[in-house]
């Protein structure tokens, strides 16, 4: 019973032996050239000087929340329009109670204020 299994170890050997020689090359023999600009912020846009458990400012998870919004929206909507005159009604109105959860998702950020910009 366990001969079944010995081609997937010799695969996961394989592949940790692979990997580690891979990370290896890398580390040993990439270079190494720090300067300011790498150690710099690039990410959250403010140097760290507190905590890594501060408090964010709610209009950073607003602004999430809008893109979240308007990534979902596109994604479904390309291939909702391709394939529409084959769904019918059912998939327009489906779209519409999607789009309209989506609404009122972008009037609770309009709302909170995460469209004014300072």
């Amino acid at each position: 019973m366990l001969s079944n299994y010995l081609p997937v170890l010799i695969f996961v050997v394989i592949a940790i032996a692979i990997a580690t020689i891979a990370i290896s090359f890398g580390f040993f023999l990439g270079p190494r050239h720090p300067d300011s600009e790498k150690s710099s912020a690039y990410e959250c846009g403010f140097e760290s000087f507190e905590d890594s458990r501060m408090k964010f400012d709610v209009r950073y998870y607003l602004v999430a929340i809008l893109f979240i919004i308007f990534d979902l929206e596109i994604a479904f909507l390309f291939p909702w329009a391709v394939v529409l005159d084959k769904i019918g009604l059912f998939g327009f109105a489906a779209m519409a109670v999607f789009l309209g959860i989506l609404v009122i998702g972008f009037i609770y950020e309009w709302k909170k204020g995460a469209l004014e910009w300072e």
